[in-house]
């Protein structure tokens, strides 16, 4: 399988070859929503937290007598019935965490990576090498790509020049080969792949 090897024109130089094993699968809708939604899971900071009847101030006198007031025994104005009361069942923190094999992440990313490859939004460059911190540049690669909407930028190693020049535009996001799963593939709308990021991608999946 071959793609289009380009310039940061956006001209075609020249052709590379897609690892089948990387871009040649069929995705599963079943395994890219679980992989996605562990994912999205382990996102959550989990740190929700609204208070019960005891962690409430106050409530520490009875609101009036047991009998003979005509109205309905209370124990505490902090009771969940109460206007400022506890929370019943309301979120505690606790962790979201949903653990994966290693196996079944690396072939939900394969199966992402041929989805990108088939509906024709992935772009293979040569490199992402600036001359500087310069948000035109990228700008001005993202738009002789022409892929429109949230890009992913897939780098082999870490370039401070290319991290700050795409941080002022909103739809752009920089990320290393290394750290690349499915859900950051799936969540674009367009994926570029350096040359050298893509020989990584074939050695983490394997």
């Amino acid at each position: 399988m071959e793609a289009q090897l380009l310039n940061q024109k956006g001209e075609e130089i020249g052709k590379v070859e897609l690892p089948e094993a990387l871009f040649g699968l069929k995705p599963s809708r079943q395994l890219l929503h679980e992989v996605t939604t562990a994912a999205q899971a382990n996102r959550r900071l989990g740190t929700a937290h609204t208070k019960t009847r005891d962690e409430v101030s106050g409530g520490g006198r009875k609101p009036w007598k047991q009998k003979h007031t005509g109205r309905a025994r209370h124990g505490s104005i902090r009771s969940p019935l109460w206007r400022k009361g506890g929370v019943v069942f309301g979120p505690r923190p606790h962790s979201y965490r949903q653990d994966l094999p290693q196996a079944k992440k690396r072939l939900a990313l394969a199966q992402a990576l041929s989805a990108r490859a088939q509906d024709g939004s992935l772009r293979v460059i040569e490199s992402l090498a600036l001359d500087g911190a310069k948000t035109k540049q990228v700008a001005q690669i993202l738009k002789a790509l022409k892929i429109g909407g949230t890009t992913l930028l897939v780098t082999d190693q870490y370039d401070e020049n290319l991290v700050r020049a795409s941080r002022n535009i909103s739809e752009a996001k920089v990320m290393l080969a290394a750290h690349l799963d499915a859900y950051e593939v799936l969540a674009c709308r367009g994926l570029v792949v350096t040359k050298a990021a893509l020989e990584k991608l074939g050695a983490k999946v394997n």
